[in-house]
Order: C-alpha cells, then structure tokens, then sequence
C-alpha cells in the first residue's frame, strides 16, 4: 500500500487474534503496521508480530527487490512491534537499529542479544538524515511504555506516532473510526493523560499532514478532530453528555430497576442513555462509554458482604485509568445487609472531581413503592444535570 511516493505500507492484518494483549476484544482483528522510507537511505519502521514474521518480510522484499535497508526505527518495545528484530537482522545483518537507550535495555531482555555494534541510540530532538528526508525524534515515556519514541518526517511532514492514535481493526477498515480508537485509548492508553497531553503539545508545533500509528488505518484527513478527541481523551474530560448504565443483576431485580430508570431518563428527554450488563458485555467497552459519557449510573447488589465480582472488576479498571470529573450515582440492592452502594463510594473515593448523586437507591430483594419514588427523584437529579 502507498502512503505517499516515497513512503509504502509493508504492515500485516491480524485476522487470527481473539483478545488483544490477553484481555481485549478484537472481533475485527487487528494491524500490526510497519512502513518504508525511500530515499538514498532506506528506513523501515518498526516490526510485527512474531506470527507474521514471514509476510511481514515478503512485503518488504516486495517493495524493496534487491536492495537492503539502512536502518530499522523501534518506536515501542511491546512485542506486537518488536518481536520479529532478529528475523530482520538475519535477513538484513549490514542494517542499523535506530531506538532509544531504554528500548535497546529491552532488546536485551527480550533477545538475550548484545546490540551494540548494531545500535544508533537517539534521544529528544535526536535527527536521522535519509536524503531527502529528516527524522526528528521525540521522547514520549509512558505512552505508554517507558522507552516509546515518536518521529517526524519533515520532508512529507508525517508523524510515526507509535502506539498513539492506533485503534482496534484493520489498517484498511473502513468503519467508524472513534469507538475502537476510544476503547483502544481507554483501556491501553488511558491511565497515562499526563503523559499524552506532554506529546500533544510536543506535537502542536509540527506541521503534520498525516498520522502513520502502529495500530489501524494512516490518518490523512482532518487530523484537527483525531487532535482534538485525543485531548479531550487524554484530559479525562467528558466526551458528550449521557448517561451510562453498568449493572449486574443475580435475579433479575436489579436490572428491572435499571431498565425502569433508562425509560424514566428517556421520558424525562434525557439523550444517549446507554446500559451494559457488566456479566455479559464486554468489558473494555463498557469502561470506554464510561469515559465518553458525563454522568454514570452504578447498579449492583450486595454479594457476600462485597461487591457482586463483575461490578468490582468494571470499577478497578475505572479507578485504574484515572476516572475523574463525572457525575456518579448508585443504585444497591440487598435483601439483608445491604452495603454496596457504600463499598462502590469507597473504591471511588478517590477519583478527582467525581460528584456524587444526593438520589441514590436501595432496593431491599425487590423494587416497590418507595424504591421506585427513589428512580423518579434519580431520574430527575440526572436530567436536570444535562
């Protein structure tokens, strides 16, 4: 694939995967991008996957032909990436391997190889001249690992952006770009915004005209809005107003309340009011809507003097990835004891910003009169928040 004259695609799709680094979801599988410079010198861009090694290799002997190139470029040590150096030094042993001092620490501990008559190590503002072409490189720990590097072509003035702005899917994919980028962010990326937001305004002072990630389709058009959602990504502030829905339910009653309250947000005008069933939906995208969303419903019961499993599971990875500065309500159900509702508080309590809702609801076995007056008084506290 093209990307521009000089540039080519020689990356994989990975059709084979079911869940990405052990516990993502990928039903349209994912990418493993790798690219081409063309010039007196010859860059390629990162590796792939172990298992597709030998594609990965044929694709750059498809664009390359005889000739050898000069250099591999390792943006990110993650073995998605890195895994197939070796193959590449066996088949190419006169190139260099251009990273930064941590990422070659890495290739040691991952190789158990000595790389030091290979190594060209850059650093901040480091510059690898092609011809024509001028890489600059720009440091970008914890993202979200601590060896990453980014670099910027001057000549067609692209950003190689590592793991930043990758999404779940195939590099050609042609479906929405921002739900599987968002979970992608969310649960990768997400628990380092500090960091994210260091890069973005690295990055404001170059004149990008593409984005090649490592992950999923090159980003040509309209970059202001792939900006723009990453800021407010990385700055964990709300991506739309709505409302989210996470529950669990043993017997059924907590989600007849859930699914009572969705029809008393939807009468009251509220809009995007979204539920997700914590025992049977995927995970990493409840989590993600739960970032995309201002405000944030939690429904769940008392389970052996805790927190039902799933439940618990869905608000570590919230805590875990800084949730802050949404709108949280509770819902608890409990037939004796019932302590849920203070157990969630507690695993938020220190979220930044979070407020919470004064119409919280205890269910007591099953929904009746005062429970259900409870939902109206939440219903109404979440709208009039809209």
């Amino acid at each position: 694939m093209e990307i521009t004259t000089s540039i080519k695609y020689v990356g994989v799709n990975d059709n084979i995967i079911d869940l990405f680094e052990g516990q993502y979801p990928v039903p349209n599988g994912i990418s493993y991008n790798s690219y081409v410079i063309l010039d007196e010198k010859i860059a390629i861009m990162d590796t792939v996957d172990i298992k597709f090694t030998s594609e990965w290799l044929k694709n750059i002997s498809s664009v390359l032909g005889e000739k050898a190139p000069d250099y591999l470029v390792v943006h990110h040590m993650e073995p998605d990436h890195s895994a197939s150096i070796m193959d590449f030094l066996k088949a190419y042993p006169d190139s260099k391997i251009v990273a930064s001092s941590k990422a070659f620490t890495m290739m040691k501990q991952f190789f158990d190889y000595d790389f030091s008559d290979k190594q060209i190590v850059v650093a901040e503002n480091s510059t690898l001249c092609l011809g024509q072409h001028t890489l600059t490189f720009l440091t970008a720990p914890m993202v979200h690992w601590p060896e990453v590097i980014v670099s910027y072509d001057s000549f067609e003035k692209v950003l190689f952006s590592a793991d930043g702005f990758g999404k779940f899917g195939f590099s050609d994919s042609q479906d929405n770009w921002e739900d599987e980028a968002r979970r992608y962010y969310i649960g990768i990326v997400g628990k380092y915004g500090a960091q994210v937001q260091a890069l973005l305004k690295k990055a404001t002072s170059l004149d990008i005209c593409m984005i090649c990630p490592l992950h999923g389709p090159v980003l040509k058009d309209n970059l202001s809005h792939y900006l723009q959602l990453y800021n407010t990504w990385s700055s964990y502030s709300p991506e739309e107003d709505g409302i989210v829905l996470a529950y669990t339910s043993v017997y059924g009653n907590t989600k007849k309340a859930v699914m009572m309250l969705k029809q008393m947000l939807i009468n009251n005008g509220c809009k995007n009011v979204v539920d997700y069933d914590l025992a049977r939906s995927d995970l990493t995208l409840a989590v993600s809507e739960a970032f995309r969303y201002s405000k944030l419903v939690l429904a769940t019961t008392t389970y052996n003097s805790d927190i039902f499993p799933f439940m618990k599971e869905f608000l570590n990875h919230l805590k875990e990835r800084g949730f802050k500065n949404r709108t949280v309500a509770f819902i608890e159900n409990g037939s004796w004891a019932p302590v849920a509702a203070k157990l969630m508080g507690d695993i938020l309590g220190d979220c930044k910003n979070i407020t919470f809702c004064q119409n919280n609801v205890r269910i007591l076995s099953s929904l009746n009169d005062e429970s259900k007056t409870a939902l109206e008084a939440l219903a109404n506290e979440l709208c009039k928040a809209e």
